[in-house]
């Protein structure tokens, strides 16, 4: 009997390039849950080693200061998955995780996921290579918080996004959905007001535009230039 979209793991990118019947056999080992819109899947403070593979829905990846303010990493869409560092080296989870809309995800124990890199080296290097993407990120954003004032973080994080989307080609990207404001103050530790007021200004130079429910960079190039003038690149 197939599983239904929702309880397969055929969606999972980390998992494209296993046969189907050893991703059948690891469904078999997963336990499944469905989340309402805002709930909390891990809590920083839980000592679980489990990787969760999100096969419907969105979560986020989030700190909060002393102060209470949250601090976003990441949003976790359909496909992707979160929770690898624990499972990898048992040491307590590093950021919490809550849902942003109905979300449905597939529980692997940290003892199955080992025997997953183990068994299939090609899955260990896709691992590898986003762990990569991700050390490569966090260093950019922490120099971004030593060097650069609150406006050009805005810049910064507007050009990884389109980065992100362009695939470094071309000098035009599209971000689908439009950032929320308070989302990307919440990633380059600023304001809402300070998010508006740079999108204002990006825009009226006519690098930013909004199409509906879509942020066009127009000049990724121009964009880039003006974050690596204040970088000192």
């Amino acid at each position: 009997m197939t599983a239904a979209p929702e309880h397969s793991l055929a969606g999972i990118h980390l998992l494209q390039g296993v046969d189907r019947d050893t991703v059948s056999a690891f469904e078999e080992r997963c336990g499944w849950r469905t989340y309402t819109a805002n709930e909390q899947i891990i809590d920083r403070q839980s000592d679980s080693r489990d990787v969760f593979f999100v096969t419907r829905g969105k979560a986020r990846v989030v700190n909060y200061s002393m102060s209470g303010r949250e601090i976003a990493f990441d949003d976790i869409a359909a496909g992707a998955f979160f929770g690898e560092l624990a499972a990898l080296d048992g040491q307590p989870r590093s950021a919490n995780v809550v849902t942003l809309e109905p979300t449905t995800v597939a529980t692997l124990s940290d003892v199955a996921f080992q025997e997953l890199l183990c068994d299939h080296p090609e899955v260990a290097l896709v691992l590898m290579r986003r762990m990569a993407r991700i050390i490569r990120t966090s260093v950019d954003r922490i120099m971004d918080l030593s060097t650069l004032g609150a406006n050009n973080r805005v810049q910064a994080e507007i050009l990884r996004l389109a980065r992100r989307e362009s695939g470094d080609e071309g000098n035009s990207a599209t971000i689908n959905p439009v950032p929320v404001h308070n989302d990307l103050a919440s990633r380059v530790s600023t304001t809402r007001e300070t998010v508006a007021r740079v999108f204002g200004d990006l825009t009226k130079k006519g690098i930013l535009e909004r199409k509906g429910n879509k942020l066009i960079v127009t000049d990724v190039g121009r964009l880039q230039g003006m974050v690596e003038q204040f970088r000192g690149d």
